[in-house]
């Protein structure tokens, strides 16, 4: 093990003797080169937690330009960083690029100062300080906290010689590999899981707990027969849907814990919790006013086709215009309304409500227009019973996995922070 010295960085800590310490400018220099006319010459780029992406330009995904002329050229090896809202600690921040193309202008490039300038062990001491949240500690505090490239070039990298970075970037890729291999399989097992689950409440919800009943056609045709005595209805005949609604700017309505009413957000929501009991923050009673009051015992879901699963409300409070709620419920309860809506019927039904089969954002039309089968209610609570738990069980899988991977993604970071440091060397 080499002889190590004080690096004067205190998240970095010691690293070997030998090695140098530069800024990042000292290597790399910020530049911007806006496409203009030239921008039909060029691939559209993206950057993500996965690095740098191609993306095609006509994507629906996300806000979209009328043209990318204002879009700034990334060349190849080039490093880009996106360091804006830096308290957000669950995005992408920096990526080395292995194509050439466009990406939005409010995104930070640095070109090596030299042609041919190895940059992939910076680019991991880089994402290292990404995995430590040290961008984020670095921008302040604030939703508006952000780094400029003045910030950035006076980034300190420790700097060992040429053929020591090759061989640490060589030796973390191998790794890498190995670990991603192992994250990638655990998740495609965490993915059949929720399949399973998906397909458990799907049959339940469409099918009854007793195969021996008398069944009837249900009138769609991939479902077929339903148990003969059950209801079949539109959404709006048994829940009231309405769109959330939010004062303008949010901020200004923003109040102490305890003197307003919830301000019910996604970031309230549990992971695998179907009930909200809290939330981070209130506003205040004009701005509940200008908002959607919600109650316990509604429910709430997203209005895009990414929502996940819905939620059941243990609390009253207020919901934004990201949330749709189902109220008033009649002649089904809120729990088999909860699993209803995770079915793959529910789900078929809301993606076929816009044309071309992509959904952008569902409204209350889309959701009140659905199909749903409703069965007495006794048979309704034997069905919450029998998914509470089973759905428990594949949640309890499902948890001891992701556990798995977060220890598997602490091993990644860790073991790339540990070779960029030079406290382990390359075997």
């Amino acid at each position: 093990m080499s002889k190590m010295k004080n690096s004067g960085v205190a998240w970095i800590g010691e690293i070997p003797e030998g090695w140098s310490l530069i800024r990042f400018k000292d290597k790399w220099k910020n530049i911007k080169e806006i496409a203009g006319e030239a921008s039909d010459e060029y691939e559209r780029l993206a950057l993500t937690l996965n690095g740098v992406i191609k993306r095609p330009k006509d994507d629906s995904e996300g806000l979209q330009p009328k043209a990318f002329d204002g879009y700034q050229i990334l060349r190849e090896n080039n490093f880009i960083f996106k360091m804006i809202d830096l308290q957000n600690i669950s995005t992408s921040r920096v990526g080395l690029s292995p194509y050439t193309g466009l990406v939005s202008p409010a995104y930070i490039r640095f070109a090596p100062k030299i042609e041919g300038q190895f940059s992939k062990y910076t680019y991991y001491f880089l994402m290292s300080m990404y995995y430590n949240c040290v961008y984020n500690n670095l921008g302040g505090d604030g939703v508006r906290s952000a780094l400029n490239s003045s910030d950035m070039g006076s980034f300190v990298i420790p700097f060992p010689d040429d053929e020591t970075q090759h061989k640490i970037a060589k030796h973390i890729d191998l790794q890498k590999v190995k670990v991603d291999s192992l994250i990638a399989n655990v998740q495609a097992q965490i993915e059949k899981l929720k399949a399973y689950k998906q397909s458990l409440i799907t049959e339940v919800v469409t099918k009854g707990l007793d195969p021996s009943v008398p069944m009837k056609d249900s009138g769609v045709e991939w479902i077929g027969n339903i148990p003969q005595h059950w209801n079949i209805a539109r959404i709006k005949n048994v829940a009231t849907i309405l769109r959330g609604a939010s004062p303008r700017p949010i901020d200004d309505y923003l109040v102490a814990p305890g003197t307003g009413e919830n301000w019910i957000k996604i970031g309230d929501t549990v992971k695998g919790h179907k009930n909200i009991t809290q939330t981070a923050q209130q506003v205040s009673h004009e701005g509940a006013d200008k908002s959607r009051r919600v109650h316990k015992g509604d429910l709430i879901l997203t209005n895009s086709m990414s929502f996940g699963e819905p939620y059941i409300l243990a609390i009253d409070g207020c919901i934004h215009d990201g949330w749709l709620a189902l109220t008033s419920l009649r002649d089904v309860s809120e729990d088999y309304m909860y699993y209803f809506l995770q079915s793959s019927f529910c789900y078929l039904q809301f993606k076929q409500q816009v044309a071309g089969g992509i959904v952008q954002n569902l409204n209350s039309e889309k959701v009140a227009s659905c199909t749903i089968f409703c069965p007495p209610g006794d048979e309704q609570f034997a069905i919450i019973e029998h998914l509470n738990y089973k759905c428990s069980q594949i949640e309890r899988l499902v948890a001891i996995k992701e556990a798995k991977i977060e220890k598997l993604e602490q091993y990644r970071r860790t073991l790339i922070y540990e070779y960029v440091t030079g406290k382990k060397e390359v075997p």
